[in-house]
């Protein structure tokens, strides 16, 4: 799997969010250097537990589908004599 990358907006958005927490709950400043560091850090270290978490929603959600549309097929079969 490769490195999960951001766009440079997303990776602004990101930052932005970052610096605005540190400020609200920390009431402490995060220089921009700072944030990015430490999105990285948090990107590297967290990352793949969200994007696996996301992988297993997904599946949960497509199985249910699957399962919803095999019943409904089971509900068009004719009978056979």
């Amino acid at each position: 799997m490769s490195t999960i990358k951001f766009s440079p907006q997303e990776k602004e958005q990101l930052v932005d969010k970052l610096q605005r927490y540190f400020e609200r709950e920390l009431e402490q400043e995060l220089g921009q250097f700072d944030a990015e560091f430490l999105l990285d850090f948090v990107s590297n270290e967290f990352g793949n537990f969200y994007y696996n978490r996301g992988l297993y929603d997904a599946q949960h959600i497509i199985s249910d589908r699957v399962e919803q549309i095999s019943e409904a097929i089971y509900e068009l079969e004719k009978p056979v004599n």
